[in-house]
């Protein structure tokens, strides 16, 4: 099959060790920024926030967090371009939801006289509340939309990634308690151009056979 969405899926690897001389410009940033912005989520909650990670104090942070485990992980903390970290809301309010009715109005996909039934759909984030209020498994599942839709830009854009779930959440979650404010972090996500000596890229993509994950009836 030859299409340009399949094209940029067989380009795509997790890339497994980073050139740090090369950086992501700033151009092809702010088209990743708007593709997290415009992620898709249920009843179109938004319930994340992204921490990018440019900076030297903030590297060095992120890389002092290896120290007990995940060290596989760690050089691309220094050597790529950018490191996003992604955190889900696990607390999902009806005030949270209330910023997406009121940019719903300003956008005008909602009438102001009818901000109160636009809240109808809270009760689906509702529906995913335990009886303290926890929403987190919920939250970060919309948060996995947004992992997979900067994926394919990034693709898109030949610029390799690495996603994380080896990170300790518990330390990245302490040293970046202010940036997060409360949300959850579980997830990261490496950026930027292969070294030449990442072996990942020189591999065939393998996959399950499609007669092996799809039905049709």
């Amino acid at each position: 099959m030859s299409h340009p969405i399949v094209e940029d899926l067989r380009w795509r690897h997790t890339a497994k060790k980073y050139d740090p001389a090369r950086r992501v410009s700033e151009t092809d940033m702010e088209v990743l920024f708007e593709t997290l912005r415009l992620s898709a989520s249920s009843i179109n909650s938004q319930p994340w926030r992204f921490v990018v990670i440019e900076s030297d104090e903030a590297r060095q942070r992120i890389h002092d967090t290896f120290v007990h485990k995940f060290q596989f992980n760690q050089p691309h903390v220094m050597a790529a371009s950018q490191i996003i970290l992604l955190a889900h809301n696990p607390r999902y309010t009806r005030e949270d939801y209330a910023e997406v009715v009121d940019n719903g109005i300003e956008d005008g996909r909602t009438k102001p006289e009818a901000r109160e039934d636009a809240f109808g759909a809270f009760a689906f984030a509702e529906m995913n509340m335990d009886e303290n209020g926890d929403t987190h498994c919920w939250t970060k599942a919309q948060l996995y939309i947004a992992l997979g839709n900067i994926l394919h830009t990034l693709a898109r854009l030949r610029i390799d990634a690495t996603p994380m779930e080896g990170i300790d959440t518990e330390l990245v979650n302490q040293a970046f308690e202010k940036e997060l404010d409360g949300y959850q972090c579980d997830v990261a996500l490496a950026m930027g151009y292969s070294h030449k000596d990442d072996y990942n890229a020189k591999l065939p993509k393998s996959r399950r056979r499609l007669n092996s994950i799809l039905i049709r009836i």
